[in-house]
């Protein structure tokens, strides 16, 4: 039960927590062990609340998981675990998450308990609302930087919350184009808020946030305020990677009929991977 219970946690998908690092890179104190430790712990908390949620959407999804061609295999619709365990599991998770945050920062609590508040009512509600299901999940990226930057005790760029927002709408609208584009004519009965989706509405809707993310994240780096923050302009050579990136996930969206799974594309297409390594590396070099 327990090895079902850690799958069901997705421990793959905690990837996405390490957002909460931007805030500790940005502000120049990556190599400061006190505030690295502060963040890395809590990237474990955020780690633990997440696999919460996602436990409790698959007891929400149940149903819907058995019909779909690839969740059909997660531990709770293949019938490996309970629901009973999967409800036991999930609130553990998230009371273990949210008393370490309260112990660790309060503030840092807050934005945790926000965090499992609105993916709570996405959950329940939110996801069956187009347009609002994706700026949902965006949000909760917004939260993690916000998160880091309050254990980095920095304030956080509007640059910085500004890019994060276009990249997860971007990565958002990816996702359920790929959820369309695979489920064809049962897609309605994957996710019910696919019906008001099209595949050349969304196409729509990615290029715009691709336009604004390439943009955003230029414009940040061009910034007098970031010029000044760390005394160079060298920033902008970073823009390259981040064109190529974007481009690199266009390119498995159309192409090769990939985006379902943003950290699995991330960790599996060996370019992208070589590309967001190089782009890290540059911007460390660069800052520090």
């Amino acid at each position: 039960m327990l090895k079902h219970i850690i799958v069901s946690m997705r421990p793959g998908h905690w990837i996405k927590n390490l957002f909460i690092f931007a805030g500790l890179i940005f502000s120049g104190n990556l190599f400061h062990s006190e505030i690295l430790f502060r963040v890395s712990y809590g990237f474990i908390l955020f780690s633990l609340v997440a696999s919460s949620i996602y436990i409790f959407n698959d007891i929400i999804d149940l149903e819907f998981d058995r019909t779909h061609p690839e969740k059909k295999n997660r531990p709770l619709a293949a019938g490996l675990l309970s629901v009973y365990a999967a409800y036991a599991g999930a609130i553990v998770l998230a009371l273990a998450g949210l008393i370490g945050a309260l112990a660790l920062d309060r503030v840092f609590f807050a934005i945790l308990l926000s965090y499992l508040i609105i993916n709570f009512a996405y959950t329940i509600k939110v996801k069956k609302m187009v347009i609002l299901d994706i700026m949902c999940i965006a949000s909760g990226f917004v939260l993690r930087v916000i998160a880091g930057t309050e254990l980095a005790k920095v304030m956080p760029s509007d640059w910085l919350i500004l890019c994060t927002i276009m990249l997860s709408l971007f990565l958002g609208f990816s996702k359920r184009r790929h959820e369309l584009a695979t489920t064809g004519t049962d897609a309605l009965s994957h996710r019910k808020v696919l019906g008001d989706y099209s595949l050349s509405f969304l196409d729509q809707m990615i290029a715009v946030a691709t336009a604004c993310t390439v943009m955003s994240y230029a414009l940040y780096t061009l910034s007098p305020q970031t010029v000044s923050r760390f005394g160079t302009r060298n920033l902008v050579f970073s823009i390259p990677f981040v064109i190529y990136g974007i481009y690199r996930y266009l390119y498995l969206i159309h192409q090769k009929n990939m985006g379902g799974n943003p950290t699995r594309e991330l960790i599996s297409d060996i370019p992208l991977l070589i590309n967001a390594l190089l782009w890290a590396l540059l911007v460390v070099l660069i800052i520090y």
